[in-house]
Formats: structure tokens, sequence, C-alpha cells
């Protein structure tokens, strides 16, 4: 039998549809997702933890779920909406149905919604805060609920999706992924070893370090310089992450102690990170970015890159200092997409090239962190 389930936005409109997964009500900011596969990368990907999320392709869930594609350990978003689910996926690697995959991870899903209508309302106004629920169905209490939720600004997330503790990484690339030419490069040279500081990283990226060919070992966000250098790393990668990177202060003090001492990278929020240790602001986008088909424009190449992103906030390039450059701009909006220090061998993109899902256009900067090492 169906059942009814509502989504409430903090300036007062409401959507009614049908629920699927799990039961029960839960409450976020509101965002949209604009690609067209992926939805199983999507929703293992730490990076949504708080976050409500919308799918702008209408048609989700038709070649199901399986223990391959996923990005971590557990789904840390708060709830997922669908303009039409389908029930009967297929697919030979498909395992299960995507209602029956939300459902056993207690995530709420909707169904049945105008889902372009939503979508055309947060862009207009930007991401809102939500509550969705199959609980109460009364408009004026999810409203009020809306208004009264906390929302990601000031909120450290990043704890809620972290590992306990320090651990090696053996995975590599799925073997049906072709070796791109830097890992071929790579594998003629010593295995350089890799501490990958873990804020709510997507497991790609640590598949990518292997596949070309480094030690991984993956710390918690929470991990000190000290606890880092007594692990004797060549490299330093800074991983992707939840909300709003400013009060993340142990993690900036870190990151500014790790400076010139050893070669650094980052992704997305360990991008920001980065950007905040060595002097810059951040922002909060109107609406983000999140898709699979963001145009970057790399200043150094002159080429342009069509790239995987999911993040709210920004850097300020008029508040970097004169020692870090911008070295990526996204197309659409001007914003900051990549940053390098002058000074220490440390760079940063704001987007995703390890993708899953997505371009492999930026698939190239790992081996720049490879050479960097070297």
């Amino acid at each position: 039998m169906s059942r009814p389930a509502k989504l409430a936005l903090e300036d007062g409109t409401v959507y009614t549809g049908t629920a699927f997964g799990a039961s029960g009500e839960v409450d976020g900011e509101v965002v949209f997702n604009t690609s067209m596969t992926g939805y199983q990368e999507i929703l293992t990907d730490p990076s949504y933890c708080g976050q409500i999320v919308t799918m702008t392709y209408p048609l989700i869930g038709n070649y199901g779920v399986n223990p391959a594609d996923v990005e971590s350990g557990r789904l840390a978003l708060q709830g997922f909406i669908v303009r039409e689910l389908c029930h009967t996926p297929s697919n030979y690697r498909s395992t299960q149905s995507l209602d029956q995959y939300l459902a056993d991870a207690g995530v709420i899903g909707l169904e049945g919604i105008d889902t372009r209508a939503l979508v055309r309302r947060l862009r207009i106004r930007g991401a809102m805060k939500g509550v969705l629920s199959t609980l109460d169905l009364d408009d004026n209490s999810l409203i009020a609920k809306a208004q009264a939720s906390p929302g990601l600004v000031g909120r450290d997330l990043v704890r809620e999706v972290i590992p306990p503790k320090q651990y090696a990484w053996q995975e590599g690339l799925d073997p049906m992924a072709h070796l791109t030419p830097s890992a071929q490069v790579a594998e003629e040279r010593p295995a350089p070893h890799v501490v990958a500081i873990d804020y709510g990283m997507k497991w790609n990226i640590p598949r990518h370090l292997r596949a070309l060919g480094c030690r991984v070992s993956i710390v918690p966000g929470t991990a000190t310089a000290e606890e880092i250098l007594n692990l004797e790393p060549d490299g330093v990668f800074l991983s992707n992450g939840p909300g709003d990177p400013r009060p993340l202060d142990y993690a900036i003090g870190t990151i500014r102690e790790l400076l010139g001492k050893r070669p650094i990278f980052g992704i997305c929020l360990g991008h920001q990170l980065l950007g905040l240790a060595s002097g810059g602001e951040i922002y909060k986008l109107k609406f983000g970015h999140r898709g699979a088909n963001q145009p970057v424009l790399n200043h150094q190449t002159g080429r342009v890159e069509i790239t995987t992103q999911n993040h709210g906030f920004a850097l300020d390039s008029a508040t970097l200092p004169a020692n870090v450059e911008v070295t990526h701009l996204n197309l659409n909006d001007q914003t900051v997409e990549g940053i390098r220090h002058k000074d220490y061998p440390a760079f940063g993109v704001q987007y995703h090239p390890e993708a899953s899902a997505g371009p492999h256009d930026s698939e190239y900067l790992f081996g720049d962190f490879l050479k960097m090492m070297a």
C-alpha cells in the first residue's frame, strides 16, 4: 500500500507525494543534484550529511543498486526525493531495488512530487531548510519545524561521518575501469606513502591513489599534525566532507602545521580547508553545485573540464593571499574551483576528479599529486 509523505520548506511551501524507503521524519537542507546517473554514489557520499537531496532527472532507480558502487560504509544523507521511482530495476549488476536499499538504511524517500517546481524554487530562493515526514502530515506543523531546524551554517558535521580510527586502504579501482596514463607512469616508480585525512571521504579517492601505486593510510579528520607526520608520509591528502568548513578549527590548524612539511592535495572540503589554512575566507553559495556536468576552466592549460561537484560553500578569491593563486574557475558562475600555493607544494580543487559517477576529465590531478611527491 502507498504511504503519504510531505516535504515542507522554511518559506511555507509544502509538497505532497508518496513515501518509499523508510518511515519517519527528518530535517535538513534541501538541495538538488543534476546528475542523470550515479544515484547510489550520491546516496553513499558522506558529503550529503545533513541534507535532503532532490534528483532533477525524472526517473531514478531503473538499474537498482549493487555492492560495488558504494562510496562509504553508510548513507549519511537525511532524505531522498525523486519525480518517479522505478520499482522494477533491470541490470545484471543489480542486487537490490532502491526502495529496499533505502528502507534497510533507514532513509526516507519521497516520490511523485513536481521536482521541476521544487528545483526552480531552490534556484530562485536558494537552498532552504526543510522537513520530510511520513508521520506528521499537518502543513503548519511541518513548516514550523522546518523554520526551527538548525540548517548547516556553523555546524560541525564532519565529526558525524569520520572513521573512528586509523586504517590502511587496500582496494584499487574496479577491474572494469581502465588505467589512466598517469597510473601507467606511476607503475615505474617506488610506491609513495599517502596519508589521507578523512573528513567524510568518497572511497573512489583512495582507490585512485592505490591504482597509482601508492600505499594509503587513512586517518580521522580529527588527527593532529604530529600524528600524521609520525606516519612518515610522502604526501598528505585532504578529503571531501559535509557542511560548513569554518567551524573546523582543529582541521584548519592541522593543515596549517603541515604546510611546507609535506606535499598536500585537497578535494572539495579539503580544498576549502586548505584555502582557510592559507589565509582565505569562505562564503555560502546560493544553491551550491551538485551534479556531473559542471564546466571548469583550467587556467594553466586553457582547457575546459567537465566535472562532478557537490558543495554548498566556496572560497572567496578576493581574500586569498598573494602567495595563493586561483588555478581553476567555474564557467557557470565564476567561482573558485582550484588553488595552488606558491611557496609550498600544496594544491586543491573544489570538484571531484575521482568522479564516481561522472566524467574522467580531471583524473590527471592524481598524477600531478604523484609527481609532486616524487
